[in-house]
Formats: structure tokens, C-alpha cells, sequence
């Protein structure tokens, strides 16, 4: 109930786009959707004015925005009017919209956390005290109820599909698991992020410690069937009308991707409305031709553009290469969790591939740092997870991230909800800005070299702050504050990828199994060398 009344609270705040015609931002790209899945026909929801917020998310997002529709339309018909209601900013309509994020949440992501929480503190012998400061902190994540929240979107439904996976594999319910993320993946297409580790963690407990040919065929079987399920409305509902209509597809043009096939397809075939629609969908869930990054993203390729403009290459070449970029990232995480496919393992392993991803792949959007936040917040409830080390490093990285945040949230007038969260947060753990106390020299559970390295990003952070406040940039660099928000931010989340991927290496037994090197893990709050073999032998 608190956290539900800080969301509410952080809605009464501007959102993304108010007043700001013709596009407005994404508060209407949500309606918007609202209004053509419930007022045109399901064969036209991918193809309807594609210039004006057309859908660019997979099914089950149209099929929750249909819900939603009908709901308020059945309230008022005029918010989702078709066409007439383009820009509507009624009062009652903002208080629709953010009950429906919330309701939305509390269905999903809420539920999912406290399952998640409760497994794995029950796992790692977490104490009940702790695990309520774990929860707590994860639900009051400040970028999650920023974005969500106040800018307006609804990430945590497929978070929160992400998480009753993730608790499905501490319940050794592989299938359900398989269900939750091709959920999620069908929700928000971002939930690739963690598609290849959560990928190589299956194989791996199919194949360790014997191969297991029946589990393995499940979960291909249910993962195929889970898309048919979810697909299924879309593509049966087109050849339906198409059926009722024959010159309904007539007006609809042939995606790229199905222009660029090798075979021709007949238009008059039965068939052929199944593949335009899927083709269509495909096409509009992953669109290349936006370019590598949104705005001033602090990834890789943001930085990379700053010194050098990556406009001026091709668009296909700019995706080969961050393909591969993103696959190279990623290998030694996937290699790592299917060779030591252990539950507590599994978190570290989606963290990495999420910064993998975040750092390097094409057509990262600011907002995608959701994703590797949500596994590294929850490792809070993991053994260890509040001593001091790991508390330091978990508060760092989500302190960095919404500060990256914060050039998106000025737009939509939100710095003081950014403010108050962030410091709420931080008191919650005792993190900087609002308490020092884990970089004091006194304080020894931390290392030196964590302390200097996260006091001099705080520092950067404060600084930033000051500056941006006071100083305007010059005239012939308007966006220059922005640019070292995005510097620093890379920078920064470069040193969680890396720490995330290190971590998990250690952690696995990798190094000790493999090159005899001995580690002690006692002070990162891990089990030592002889637990980790007992509990690699038990698998």
C-alpha cells in the first residue's frame, strides 16, 4: 500500500509530451494505442498511420492496450474516439491512464517481486527482517516509478513477466518459466536483453549433470507453443476477416522484410494475410531503420558518435557490427551459465547480458536501463546481498542510472519526484548522496579501490548537478551538459557490465575448476571454495 501511494503521488506530475503538439510524447503513443485496437479491425493494427505513433510492440502489448480501450471507452468514449481524440488531455483521462499503470503493476510486477523475494531470500538463508528491506527496495526503485510512473509507460509488466520466470527457476518449474519470459518477450521486445542468458541457463540444466532429452524437448515444445498462443489472435483474426473481406488486404503494403524474400508469395492465396501480419508485426517490432540509438543514450555507440558521427555509414553495416559487437559481450556469460547452471547464478548471468545488450546492441532507447537494473536490484536478496560490498556496488549502479535519466525527466517538468525518490532510496540503504558512511576510511568492509572509484563518480554526479543548474552551456553546444551526462553514464555502466560479468565468473567456480586459481569469496558474502564444489557435485 505505501509504495502503491508513492506511485500515485509521482503521477500527479507531468508526464512525457503534455502540451508539447504535434506528436505530444509517449502518455499519447499509449492511448493512441488504445484507440486503434478498439476501434479498427485486428488486421489494421500494425499498419494504421504508422507516422503517428503507429504499434511497434509485440501482441500481447496490443492485446492490453485493447483491454484497457474497451474499459475507457465503456467510461468515455470520447478519450479513444478514432482520430477526434488525438492529443485529448482531460484530467480524467490522466487519472485513467496512471490507474491503469498502476493496476497494471500490481497484477504483475508487484506480486512477482514478493515471490521472487521470498524464494531467494529463503534460498541464500536470508533473515525475514532483511528480506522486507530487500522488497521494499526493489519496490521503491526510483527508476522503475520515474519512468513508469511519472514519464508514463507500462515497463513493468515485462519486468515483472521477467521476474515470475526468474522464481519459476528457483521452483525448478523450467516450462512455467519458459511461459512468463516468452511473455514478457511478447510484451516489450526488450526482455531480448535477457534472452541469451536465460536461453543458455535451460540448456544448461538439460545437460548437466546428465543430458536430459525429455526436459529439453519440453521446453522447446512449450516455448513454440507459448508464442502460437500468444501470436495466435493476431494471425487468425486477419485470415478471419480477410475471409469476411477480400479487399481487405488489398490496401496494405507488403512489408520489407517480406518484399525481400526469395520466393513470391500469391496475394490471392489463403494464406498470404497469415504472412503479411506476421511479416508486418516483425517488421515493426524490430525497426532498423530508426538507427543505432535514440537520443543521447550513455552507451557505447553514444559515445562512439560523439567523437565520430555514425550517421554517416549505412544502416545495415551499423547492425552487422553491433550484432556482433553485442554477441561478443555476451558469449563469455552465456558459455558461463550453461556450463554452471545454478539458481543463485542466474541473476548475475541476466545482469551481464542486459549491460551486454544496453552497451552494444542496436536502437537502445535511455529507458532500456531498466533492464539491467532489475537483476542487479534484486541480488540484494541474495547471501551477502546488504553487506556493505554488494550494497555499495547494487546502490551505485541505480544511483547512476536514474542520474542518467534525468535529462528525459526535465523535459516532462519531473525533477522534483527525481529528487525525492532518489534520496529515499539512498537513506533506505544508506548510500550516497543521502549518507557517506560505507566511503569512510573507518568503513572496511569495502574495498579502496570500490570506494575511490564510486566517490569519484558521486562526485561527477553532484558536480553535474551544480553545473547543468547554473551554468548554461554554450551557445553553439546547447546539448553539452547532456552529452557528459551520457559520457559519464557509459562510462559508468561499462563498470557494472564488466563487475557483473566478473562476479559471475568467480562466483560459478569457473576460475577455481578450471585454472586452479584460489579465491576467497568470504568478504564479497559467498560461499567458500569447498561449498562451491559440494553444491556443483549435489547438481
Amino acid at each position: 500500500m505505501i509504495v502503491g501511494l508513492f506511485r500515485w503521488a509521482v503521477g500527479i506530475w507531468g508526464y512525457s509530451g503534455y502540451q508539447t503538439p504535434p506528436m505530444h510524447g509517449d502518455f499519447e503513443a499509449q492511448r493512441h494505442w488504445m484507440e486503434i485496437t478498439t476501434q479498427l479491425p485486428i488486421s489494421k493494427w500494425y499498419f494504421f498511420d504508422l507516422q503517428y505513433w503507429g504499434l511497434d510492440y509485440p501482441p500481447l502489448t496490443a492485446y492490453h492496450s485493447w483491454l484497457l480501450g474497451k474499459i475507457g471507452f465503456w467510461i468515455q468514449p470520447r478519450w479513444f474516439a478514432l482520430g477526434t481524440s488525438r492529443g485529448i488531455e482531460e484530467q480524467l483521462l490522466k487519472v485513467y491512464m496512471r490507474a491503469t499503470v498502476l493496476i497494471s503493476e500490481y497484477v504483475s510486477y508487484v506480486p512477482a517481486a514478493v515471490l521472487f523475494n521470498r524464494k531467494i531470500t529463503k534460498l541464500r538463508g536470508v533473515s525475514a527482517w532483511e528480506s522486507s528491506i530487500v522488497l521494499t527496495a526493489v519496490l521503491m526503485q526510483p527508476a522503475t516509478i520515474l519512468i513508469d510512473h511519472a514519464h508514463f509507460q507500462y515497463n513493468t509488466v515485462m519486468l515483472g513477466l521477467v521476474l515470475a520466470s526468474m522464481t519459476s527457476v528457483l521452483a525448478n518449474r523450467y516450462l512455467w518459466s519458459c511461459v512468463f519470459f516468452v511473455g514478457a518477450l511478447c510484451f516489450k521486445q526488450m526482455a531480448l536483453y535477457f534472452a541469451p542468458a536465460m536461453f543458455a541457463y535451460l540448456v544448461g540444466v538439460c545437460l548437466e549433470p546428465r543430458p536430459n532429452v525429455l526436459r529439453f524437448l519440453s521446453v522447446a515444445l512449450v516455448t513454440i507453443l507459448s508464442f502460437a498462443v500468444i501470436f495466435g489472435p493476431l494471425l487468425l483474426g486477419s485470415l478471419y476477416e480477410s475471409t469476411k473481406d477480400l479487399k481487405l488486404v488489398d490496401g496494405l503494403e507488403p512489408p520489407p522484410i517480406l518484399r525481400s524474400l526469395p520466393l513470391q508469395i500469391d496475394m490471392k492465396s489463403w494464406y498470404y494475410p497469415l504472412v503479411l501480419q506476421l511479416a508486418q508485426s516483425i517488421h515493426r517490432i524490430f525497426p532498423f531503420a530508426r538507427g543505432i540509438f535514440e537520443d543521447k543514450v550513455a552507451n557505447f555507440w553514444g559515445c562512439v558518435h560523439t567523437i565520430h558521427k555514425l550517421n554517416s555509414y549505412p544502416i545495415p553495416m551499423l547492425q552487422r557490427i553491433s550484432m556482433l559487437a553485442t554477441f561478443i559481450s555476451i558469449l563469455p556469460t552465456c558459455m558461463t551459465i550453461s556450463l554452471f547452471p545454478r539458481k543463485e547464478l542466474l541473476p548475475w548471468a541476466l545482469a551481464s547480458s542486459a549491460w551486454g545488450f544496453f552497451l552494444f546492441s542496436f536502437q537502445v532507447h535511455e529507458k532500456s536501463i531498466l533492464l539491467p537494473l532489475l537483476p542487479m536490484t534484486v541480488l540484494l536478496g541474495s547471501e551477502g546481498g546488504l553487506g556493505s560490498e554488494m550494497r555499495a556496488w547494487i546502490g551505485w549502479a541505480n544511483t547512476l542510472g536514474v542520474w542518467t535519466l534525468f535529462p528525459l525527466l526535465k523535459r516532462d517538468e519531473l525533477r522534483m519526484p527525481y529528487v525525492v525518490l532518489t534520496l529515499l532510496w539512498t537513506y533506505l540503504l544508506g548510500l550516497p548522496p543521502s549518507s557517506w558512511n560505507l566511503y569512510t576510511p573507518r568503513q572496511t568492509e569495502v574495498a579502496a579501490p570500490t570506494k575511490l572509484l564510486h566517490l569519484a563518480f558521486y562526485i561527477a554526479m553532484l558536480t553535474w548537478h551544480i553545473l547543468e543548474a547554473f551554468v548554461p552551456p554554450p551557445t553553439g553546444k546547447p546539448d553539452l551538459w547532456v552529452v557528459i551526462n551520457a559520457l559519464i553514464g557509459a562510462a559508468g555502466f561499462g563498470i557494472c557490465f564488466l563487475w557483473s560479468s566478473w562476479q559471475l565468473i568467480l562466483r560459478s567456480g569457473l576460475m577455481e575448476d578450471y585454472f586452479g586459481v584460489r579465491i576467497r569469496l568470504e568478504t564479497l558474502g559467498k560461499v567458500d571454495s569447498k561449498e562451491q564444489k559440494t553444491t556443483k557435485k549435489s547438481q
